[in-house]
């Protein structure tokens, strides 16, 4: 989905050298990359506000977020994904999940953003390339995250809505592991982009296949089993936080 670029919130950091290459798409992960811990608990932490979840599950979610922030991804956060997305969105509409993207962006996420990290994006829109988030977010609300930060948009998983009204099924996958890199080619291929000449930022083992895919890849706050696959590759490894 493509978005408008207004004023960025943050526009702070040193500039990239530039590049002869016009058509270049950088793919930016979320989560504990461009966003401190994990997006989904604070869009949770506001539905529970809002009584569109129980409080036993905003402790599941609190749960989850402790043990992301200490050992990152792992095979159950990918299972967990697509029951995390749709316990907040089914049921509602399309204007409640837009409005509650919008105030978890300005309570929490705006303070938790990887101020390195973001400036990192900001280079490549200053460059002319288009910046897209890629992440297992639910598409709706990793778009309010691009918008804010005048990025170029956002792919996220996808949730089925009937009349404006989301039911509780998935359009396509979790937008997770080598579905990112599936999707990040299936964008480049659509607009003519070479992917030799992209970049992609992650700090998960789960998006080697999205690094690999790419001609330049920065790896943010890395798992430590993609700090071994980064060291053996000498890719830049990036530590940022808020």
């Amino acid at each position: 989905m493509l978005v408008t670029m207004p004023t960025p919130d943050n526009d702070a950091g040193a500039p990239m050298q530039p590049t002869d290459s016009p058509r270049v798409i950088a793919f930016f992960d979320v989560d504990n990359t461009l966003v401190h811990g994990a997006s989904i608990y604070h869009l949770a932490r506001v539905a529970w506000r809002r009584g569109y979840v129980k409080w036993r599950d905003l402790s599941r979610f609190a749960w989850q977020q402790a043990r992301f922030k200490s050992v990152g991804e792992n095979y159950r956060h990918q299972l967990s994904a697509r029951e995390r997305a749709l316990e907040l969105v089914a049921g509602h509409t399309e204007q409640e999940l837009q409005e509650l993207a919008v105030e978890t962006y300005d309570a929490h996420l705006h303070a938790l953003m990887m101020p390195n990290v973001v400036a990192r994006a900001h280079d490549h829109i200053a460059q002319g390339h288009e910046v897209w988030l890629i992440t297992a977010t639910p598409e709706a609300c990793a778009s309010v995250i691009a918008l804010r930060l005048g990025l170029t948009g956002a792919l996220g998983t996808r949730v089925e809505s009937i009349d404006g009204v989301f039911t509780g099924a998935l359009l396509g996958p979790v937008m997770h592991g080598g579905h990112k890199a599936d999707a990040a080619a299936r964008l480049a291929g659509e607009k003519g982009i070479r992917l030799s000449d992209c970049w992609a930022y992650s700090d998960s083992r789960n998006d080697i296949p999205l690094l690999e895919l790419v001609g330049h890849q920065q790896v943010v706050n890395p798992d430590s089993e993609l700090a071994r696959h980064a060291v053996a590759r000498e890719w830049p490894i990036m530590r940022d936080r808020p």
